[in-house]
């Protein structure tokens, strides 16, 4: 049998304080202090928890070339060695270890950084609430909040003083000024609206769409978006979750770029789509009543190509989700329709519904827009003047 580390692997030492009543009495701090050794690994589905023992067979086993499990020093565990392959943080080469071994190679051709893979793979949610928010929710308001914790920074800052300071112009008015100052952010939807189909096509067009296409080298082709891309690469897949849109059946569905289409990828019924909007958003039911939600969905190995295993690579993709999601945000503001970009949202959800594998596709956010409501139940900044 042959076995080597899995690709990306970070140990973790871990403090917990324990009480200690006995060590009180005898005169000295309360607390006892307890290490544990935690592996992160992107390929798995959660932490594992190791063992002192694991630490220096981790240490001798890499995660490059494979080695007969036979050559490990006599001393090592076996079981501690059959723990580890059975978790997947060492990978073996025999039938029972297909499963992780499929996941590390997956990993491996990649390319992700390791220390952005685990960031990745290791801030997605499943199933949480945003809208409970144990730091946060037992304060009623802002006034509330700097009460208990004091003021925030500052909303400015000043690096010179006033007399340094050089006065420049009033800026001129452009024609981008309408969509610039009607944009916010919505938290309050009309549930009875429906987005128009032709508001729909032109928000996905102009903000996801291929506006041209050009083949730079054999198989390499290079699309041509409203908003800047790392690479030019344009990675990010728009996924539509339409509740409410005039000549679209409520489902999900993936938005072709090159075709300006949609593409059926699960029928839902009306109450389904208003459960999995609620899941996807993490419970912000200000955005789940939105008709039209957007998934951001990386497909990592299209930057990876050409950044592998690059320390900017993960962070151009978020920006990517960054320049899009403004796009998006001015192009609802043009349809007098407020919009909204939110990253506190249910990664591992999103993943199972649309069949998608995080190692090759990054959720990084959900976008979505509609009518807004008369009345408003959730705060906003409705307009910027």
């Amino acid at each position: 049998m042959k076995l080597r580390r899995c690709a990306v692997l970070m140990i973790e030492p871990r403090e917990h304080l324990e009480f200690d009543l006995g060590v009180l009495f005898q005169g000295d701090a309360a607390f006892a202090a307890r290490i544990t050794w935690v592996a992160l690994a992107p390929h798995l589905d959660g932490e594992v928890e190791l063992s002192v023992e694991d630490l220096p067979i981790l240490a001798h086993v890499g995660e490059t070339l494979w080695m007969e499990r036979d050559a490990l020093p006599a001393e090592f565990d076996s079981a501690r060695i059959a723990a580890l392959l059975d978790t997947g943080i060492l990978i073996g080469d025999l039938p029972a270890h297909a499963a992780h071994r499929l996941r590390d190679e997956r990993t491996r051709a990649a390319h992700w950084r390791p220390l952005s893979a685990i960031g990745h793979a290791f801030s997605r949610w499943h199933g949480q609430r945003a809208d409970i928010d144990p730091g946060t929710d037992r304060f009623k308001n802002v006034r509330e909040m700097v009460e208990a914790l004091g003021a925030p920074p500052p909303e400015t800052i000043s690096r010179a003083s006033a007399a340094a300071r050089i006065a420049l112009p009033t800026a001129h008015s452009g024609a981008l000024d309408l969509a610039l100052f009607a944009r916010y952010t919505g938290r309050n939807y009309d549930r009875a609206a429906t987005l128009p189909t032709a508001t729909a096509a032109r928000l996905l067009q102009r903000t996801f769409g291929a506006q041209a296409h050009r083949e730079l080298g054999p198989g390499a082709i290079a699309l041509k978006k409203t908003s800047p891309s790392g690479g030019s690469l344009h990675p990010i897949e728009a996924y539509v979750l339409a509740q409410r849109v005039e000549g679209v059946a409520t489902g999900l569905y993936h938005y072709h770029p090159l075709a300006h289409a949609l593409e059926p990828v699960q029928a839902l019924d009306a109450a389904s789509a208003s459960a999995l909007a609620l899941r996807f958003v993490a419970g912000q039911h200000w955005f789940a009543d939105a008709p039209m939600l957007v998934v951001l969905a990386a497909r990592v190995r299209r930057n990876f190509w050409k950044y592998r295993n690059h320390p900017k690579a993960y962070r151009a993709i978020v920006l990517d989700a960054g320049h899009l999601s403004q796009t998006f945000y001015l192009l609802a503001a043009e349809a007098n329709m407020p919009a909204f970009i939110t990253a506190a949202i249910n990664e591992v959800d999103i993943e199972q519904a649309l069949d998608l594998d995080p190692i090759n596709d990054a959720v990084l956010a959900v976008l979505g827009c509609g009518e807004a409501a008369n009345e408003s139940s959730t705060v906003e900044f409705r307009s910027a003047t």
